[in-house]
């Protein structure tokens, strides 16, 4: 007899069918990023998980109810294309990558994990502070260069009983000041209109009215707020005009808060000591960009590792598991 005549499936048929084959107690999961191993397997104990070397991923947009992310982007048109979407679980604070208008306008929830990295993001801080404050880019630069480096030809700030001040009042700012003041005993200034009066009572610290007045009094300047169009260029030439010229300002948030072109012209001048950017309006940072800022020596550039840890990787990949599960289970 000859064959029958074979059809191919329906997408929409494949969805249903993926649940009825693994499980339809458990949702499933489209994973559309790599992540931690601990994390693929803790997910793969609560849904029926889609990985990215699994070839139905590429049906996410016709399939997906619930999708787990890591860095891919999303646009407007994607989303609008998954018409099946309803959560997105997104490893990470921040969702620059996701066009949340479009989700918002389809009623998808966009589920992130703020605050699990705030540790490793601030310890960062710590270290490029005292990197920029001792110089050790610079010599450590020279010395590689096979130059004779003499203790006599390098410089450096004391940090201890200095004043940190903090634009921005979250997790990983609330994080900082607490490094900072066990660390220097440091001063804490802190600014972030959308924190009540209350915030940070444990912490002594002095709550200021403006940006201004951070600025003012800091001898570490740290941003700890989103990239929006009141935050783009918040710190530049002008506002660094009124630093200390032995103020360092830190970087750990997103490119394009800190203008990039005045803090290369501040720290030349000598208006401020220096900066440490983890954050940068070209990611990763490149020398063609960036020669004119690494040049001084006095800024150090990272790209963008605030939370590159194995145990801040795994812990950030594992919660938005479990805050995707949770958001799941409330829904049903």
């Amino acid at each position: 007899m000859a064959p029958g005549l074979l059809l191919s499936e329906p997408q929409s048929d494949m969805h249903d069918r993926l649940n009825e084959d693994q499980g339809s107690t458990k949702p499933t999961v489209y994973m559309l990023d790599k992540l931690h191993s601990e994390a693929t397997k803790h997910a793969q104990c609560l849904f029926n998980v889609v990985l990215p070397s699994d070839p139905e991923l590429q049906n996410w947009q016709q399939n997906a109810e619930f999708i787990l992310m890591k860095s891919s982007s999303l646009s407007a048109e994607e989303i609008n294309k998954a018409q099946r979407l309803r959560a997105i679980g997104k490893q990470g604070v921040g969702i620059d990558r996701i066009d949340a208008k479009a989700c918002q306008s389809r009623g998808i929830d966009i589920i992130n994990t703020p605050g699990v990295n705030a540790t490793a993001v601030a310890e960062l801080v710590l270290a490029l502070t005292m990197s920029v404050a001792r110089e050790i880019a610079s010599v450590h630069g020279r010395l590689v260069q096979d130059q004779q480096v003499g203790k006599e030809s390098c410089s450096g700030l004391i940090m201890t009983g200095k004043t940190i001040g903090l634009v921005g009042m979250g997790n990983i700012g609330k994080a900082v000041a607490r490094i900072f003041k066990g660390a220097f005993n440091a001063k804490i200034v802190a600014y972030d209109p959308y924190m009540p009066a209350s915030a940070w009572g444990e912490l002594p610290h002095v709550r200021a009215s403006t940006v201004a007045e951070v600025i003012e009094t800091a001898d570490v300047l740290s941003v700890h707020v989103p990239l929006t169009p009141s935050t783009r260029d918040l710190v530049g030439y002008k506002q660094m005009l009124n630093m200390k010229p032995t103020a360092i300002i830190i970087n750990a948030a997103r490119g394009g808060i800190v203008n990039e072109l005045d803090l290369a012209r501040a720290v030349k001048e000598g208006v401020i000591w220096g900066a440490g950017l983890d954050c940068h309006e070209e990611e990763p940072p490149t020398k063609a960009r960036y020669e004119a800022l690494w040049s001084s020596g006095r800024i150090v550039s990272t790209p963008h590792i605030g939370a590159a840890t194995a145990q801040t990787q795994m812990e950030t990949a594992k919660a938005a598991v479990d805050l995707l599960y949770d958001h799941i289970s409330k829904s049903r």
